[in-house]
């Protein structure tokens, strides 16, 4: 036997005992839960839909988490003030509207910062997309002074937005119909192109055009008289404005300390101040103490086998797998995905192939923190938001990566539905306040006996 073979064998050797002791816990999981089941069928159900309830709020925060570290390589914790962010977003948008209205907040310095953000963020974007065909197209100054004016345009329309947040659905009703004309022509034009073999097509463009303007005039109306989608667009808004936080935290942080540094570890710790300093701002504009968002859609209970059932939650389990599956399709089906998967293999090769990281990197900052917004919008309908709540989801989402196998897409689905449930179920004769406590448990032994998760990235 050669001496590699003899290595070799004597690593198995001493792997046996720890894999044993791995077989045994999960086989003392699953006989817990058919003891469980076996006590009381009812309450298992009750605790299962609780599990995969909460574990789609995980399951989102592990996507978005997964798929900014599996690009950068780098735990960005600004996501957890994403999450923070969302939640606080729909309570600052509605505020009038929770607690009967007793507490309203709106704060012209806040809508100022948010409106530079904005500008700056589009400022940014129409610059790295399209300025040189701008500057080719117009000159250097004139471009310039295009970009600027549409940042400017875009960032005063979210200044109005925040400022008159009573009047949402009128202030989005132009903008809903705009895009509505624009959808709807591009898919008539599109059709015509498919089912006509002829050359000149201008009678298409124009009849694209009118349907588009009376379907676009048509939701803009219904729109701007549906009160009751303020709240729905709210969550839009909160979400956008993670997103565009997120971006410039990445291009006006990120990027300088990488430049300068080019340290992994500088970065998490400046994302650890970000996290931080967002969290004392919160405080300070919204006070410590724990506040309610408006009932959503679905708030009634159902009953079904015994258990109760909202369909909200429902609602919330069934974004998780929709974002999910459509992120799977953006990374699997677009030129865009396949310039994320060659960043997350070799970043510098991916610059010398002629991909722009930075803007592709860019996106999935923004995707990543809009996941994180959307996990936080739901997890505040479900319980009442406080400030520090961006830590606790981070971790929760950091956990679920860990439990799925960190930088597998799939692998955080799973991790975060399989949290959510491993969390119930292990309160079964405990109080809620157990509920972290087991999440931590959870993260240890997976990191003794099963580091690369359920789900392990190839």
């Amino acid at each position: 036997m050669s001496a590699r073979t003899s290595r070799i064998d004597l690593s198995e050797i001493g792997n046996r005992p720890r894999d044993l002791l791995a077989i045994v816990l999960a086989a003392a999981v699953v006989g817990y839960i058919c003891w469980a089941i076996s006590q009381s069928p009812q309450q298992a159900l009750q605790f299962t839909f609780n599990g995969l309830s909460v574990g789609a709020i995980y399951a989102l925060l592990a996507v978005g988490f997964t798929l900014v570290y599996s690009t950068v390589w780098f735990f960005d914790l600004y996501y957890g003030a994403a999450a923070a962010i969302g939640a606080y977003g729909i309570f600052y948008l509605r505020s009038g509207e929770a607690l009967g209205g007793q507490y309203q907040v709106n704060d012209p310095t806040v809508n100022v910062v948010f409106a530079l953000v904005t500008a700056g963020v589009a400022f940014w974007a129409l610059r790295e997309l399209y300025g040189r065909r701008l500057r080719d197209r117009f000159g250097r100054r004139s471009a310039l002074g295009l970009e600027a004016f549409v940042g400017g345009v875009l960032g005063a329309y979210m200044g109005v937005v925040l400022a008159w947040p009573g009047d949402l659905n009128v202030i989005f009703a132009p903008a809903i119909g705009l895009t509505t004309l624009a959808a709807v022509a591009w898919l008539v034009r599109a059709a015509a192109g498919k089912l006509t073999m002829r050359t000149d097509r201008s009678g298409f463009a124009v009849a694209s055009v009118i349907v588009g303007a009376a379907m676009g005039v048509v939701v803009g109306v219904a729109l701007a008289n549906a009160g009751g989608s303020r709240l729905y667009l709210s969550w839009v808004v909160a979400c956008l404005l993670a997103g565009m936080v997120g971006l410039a935290f990445y291009r006006g942080l990120y990027v300088q300390i990488i430049r300068r540094t080019n340290s992994r570890l500088i970065m998490l710790v400046a994302s650890l101040g970000v996290l931080l300093a967002l969290t004392a701002l919160t405080i300070i504009v919204f006070e410590s103490a724990p506040r309610p968002l408006p009932e959503a859609f679905g708030s009634a209970p159902w009953q079904v086998g015994g258990a109760t059932i909202k369909g909200f939650n429902v609602f919330a389990i069934g974004v998780a797998i929709a974002a999910f599956v459509a992120l799977l399709l953006l990374l699997k089906r677009t030129s865009f995905g396949k310039s994320v998967r060659a960043i997350g293999d070799d970043e510098e090769v991916a610059k010398v192939v002629g991909i722009n990281t930075t803007v592709v990197i860019a996106i999935v900052f923004f995707i990543g923190a809009v996941f994180a917004a959307l996990a936080g919008v739901l997890n505040g309908h479900d319980t009442a938001i406080q400030p520090r709540m961006g830590l606790i989801m981070l971790l929760k989402g950091w956990i679920a990566s860990v439990v799925g196998g960190i930088g597998n897409l799939y692998g955080a689905i799973v991790g975060g539905f399989a949290l959510g449930l491993i969390e119930q179920f292990g309160i079964w004769n405990l109080a809620g306040e157990w509920k972290d406590v087991v999440s931590f448990v959870v993260l240890i032994l997976f990191l003794s006996f099963w580091p690369n998760g359920l789900l392990p990235r190839r």
